[in-house]
């Protein structure tokens, strides 16, 4: 099973960069979204892909977060949300359960400019996703993908040191990631590649993409025990649309 995931930082201005072509390109068997900022009936003028079932979740504010997951295969279940109704008001999950595994598409709050919004991520958000998904792994394996907003390593952006306080990569956000694969997952680009220099996001200021000075951000992350099951996963640092590439994983 081919998955794609991508923060497309606005599908209505994605699909005027490309988005649609790529979708169709991709010949992905799902393909996750984050940061749509919209809603269903705001896109009733794009052409999707044919042969994908869509699920959204939007967030009450209009044209802010949001998700979206468009799916060739059929799922036995989907929900939306985390079941935390203080953490699900921004639409930034949904949750597609699958035969052999159960697929959560996330869009994690950013801890934002002077880290106003750190104890919201790592003190609330991180704790109840975390619960989240050891609830859902006990029944069946896990693979959850998106916007994660933190760089693990230093390995994961250009710049650690001037970047140490900074959203993404504080101590807390990153220990917080730590845990989480401690508690039975894996990064699975870090299951195929080991060095630097790899990025899905890069500021759109000073020429950074080309440039190539940027964070590695974007994930899809599985249980240990899908170890096996895991044939590749790769960045696709060449498609332009986001500020963000989209990132892949293909399961046996």
């Amino acid at each position: 099973m081919k998955l794609i995931s991508w923060n497309v930082n606005g599908i209505r201005a994605s699909a005027k960069k490309g988005l649609l072509d790529f979708m169709k390109q991709a010949r992905a068997d799902v393909i996750c979204l984050q940061e749509t900022k919209a809603r269903p009936e705001d896109l009733t003028h794009l052409a999707w892909p044919k042969g994908y079932e869509v699920f959204w979740n939007s967030a009450e504010k209009k044209g802010y977060s949001g998700t979206a997951i468009f799916t060739r295969v059929k799922p036995k279940k989907v929900s939306f949300g985390i079941g935390a109704a203080d953490l699900d008001r921004e639409g930034r999950v949904i949750t597609v359960e699958f035969d052999d595994f159960t697929l959560v598409n996330v869009y994690q709050p950013n801890s934002q400019r002077g880290l106003t919004r750190l104890e919201y991520r790592t003190g609330s958000w991180d704790r109840a996703f975390l619960a989240y998904l050891r609830k859902l792994n006990r029944r069946k394996p896990v693979v959850f993908c998106g916007d994660l907003n933190v760089a693990h390593t230093e390995i994961d952006l250009t710049n650690p040191k001037s970047n140490r306080r900074n959203a993404g990569f504080t101590e807390e956000e990153r220990a917080n990631f730590s845990r989480l694969l401690a508690a039975g997952f894996v990064d699975t680009f870090r299951e195929f590649v080991k060095d630097g220099g790899h990025y899905t996001w890069w500021s759109q200021m000073s020429d950074c993409r080309a440039r190539n000075i940027g964070w590695r951000v974007d994930y899809f992350v599985a249980a240990q025990r899908l170890r096996t099951a895991l044939k590749r996963a790769w960045i696709l640092p060449e498609v332009m649309g986001s500020d963000h590439c989209p990132v892949g994983l293909e399961l046996h």
